[in-house]
């Protein structure tokens, strides 16, 4: 029986003595320590994925931290009807952003997007951490954390990893918060979606209500919901494989993402762009129906010049920052966007034809 080999005998023993791997939620707590409070935000107008990574965070802090406050902001508004119904029932508590005194013993933590990417309209003061899962990148000089992870589903996959890490006992309010976010993240399909997302789901799911859940999926919705659609139907547009739908004036800017889901459903259709006009700008969301096309990346070609956005393979969002104030305004730009998506994806403009012939009109029954 011969000697075992000095250097594998070596190399155990280095693997012996070196210390555990830290966990990023370890990394995150220790930037977080110095700071007297914490204020968590995100992009305007937050999504569900947002809003529950706010409150999963919070959560984490004050369970590792407990005498440190976490405020919870918001930008824009809650506008989706299935957004506002999570944040009135989960509940969860947010102040407006700019009623946060921002000073050097206030931590910032950024959640599902990054600095200077066009998300957000106030930045004057840069975050300490960022915690994100989008592929457009920011500006993250100054950042002492970030974890940003493209593969990922959702940002709420992050923010429940942590949770596990740190042995949070996580209520059901919480798990359907985080439940709710990372579905509504990773719908469509193809899903954009990854093994974590998956397990984060399976580890959630028996510690949330389930009537609650169905509750925030099932909001009643007003009458400018419909009307919204009923226009978008009307000014909807089919070139080749491709449909752009002008969704006119909107109460609240969500709903051309829900119109862009939508549309993305037709079978003759691989790509939806709608459009809509919302307090002077307009706002744009794109969908794509295959994993690769790089709906981000075709849409900020698209605004390039004009505004800023961003996105996945299947769902890009961006905004033109120009003020839109009269109709000839307008249609230049919607023209201008057209002609650009559909040179991207090498589509002859004249190829284009009216989705939906006008409905006639019946009597009341």
């Amino acid at each position: 029986m011969t000697d075992p080999e000095p250097d594998a005998a070596v190399k155990s023993r280095d693997l012996q003595d070196q210390p555990a791997r830290v966990v990023r939620s370890e990394r995150l707590l220790a930037v977080l320590g110095p700071f007297r409070r914490v204020a968590i935000v995100s992009h305007v107008n937050p999504d569900p994925d947002s809003l529950a990574s706010m409150l999963g965070l919070r959560a984490l802090i004050e369970q590792a931290q407990p005498d440190k406050p976490v405020l919870l902001t918001v930008e824009g508004m809650i506008a989706r009807a299935e957004n506002r119904a999570m944040v009135d029932l989960i509940p969860i508590p947010l102040i407006p952003v700019g009623s946060v005194t921002m000073d050097p013993e206030t931590a910032i933590i950024m959640v599902d997007s990054q600095p200077r990417t066009g998300r957000r309209e106030s930045e004057e003061t840069s975050p300490q951490v960022v915690i994100d899962h989008h592929e457009t990148g920011g500006d993250l000089t100054g950042v002492l954390f970030r974890d940003i992870r493209t593969h990922m589903g959702a940002t709420s996959t992050m923010v429940t990893g942590y949770l596990i890490e740190q042995k949070v006992l996580v209520s059901p309010e919480l798990a359907t918060a985080l439940l709710y976010g990372i579905e509504s993240e990773t719908t469509g399909y193809p899903r954009e979606a990854s093994s974590l997302d998956d397990g984060a789901l399976v580890w959630l799911y028996p510690r949330a209500n389930k009537d609650l859940l169905a509750r925030i999926r099932n909001p009643k919705l007003p009458q400018s919901h419909f009307a919204t659609f009923q226009h978008a139907l009307s000014n909807a547009f089919l070139y080749r494989d491709v449909i752009v739908s002008w969704c006119g004036e909107v109460t609240q800017p969500d709903i051309i993402a829900e119109i862009a889901d939508f549309f993305i459903r037709f079978d003759r259709v691989d790509w939806a762009l709608a459009i809509g006009l919302f307090e002077g700008h307009l706002k744009l969301s794109l969908r794509a129906a295959g994993l690769g096309d790089r709906a981000g990346e075709v849409l900020r070609g698209v605004v390039e010049g004009m505004g800023s956005a961003g996105g996945h393979d299947k769902r890009a969002g961006g905004m033109i920052s120009q003020e839109c104030k009269d109709p000839e305004t307008i249609d230049r730009l919607m023209r201008t966007l057209r002609r650009r998506l559909l040179e991207r994806l090498e589509i002859d403009e004249h190829q284009g034809q009216r989705l939906l012939n006008a409905c006639p009109e019946i009597p009341a029954p």
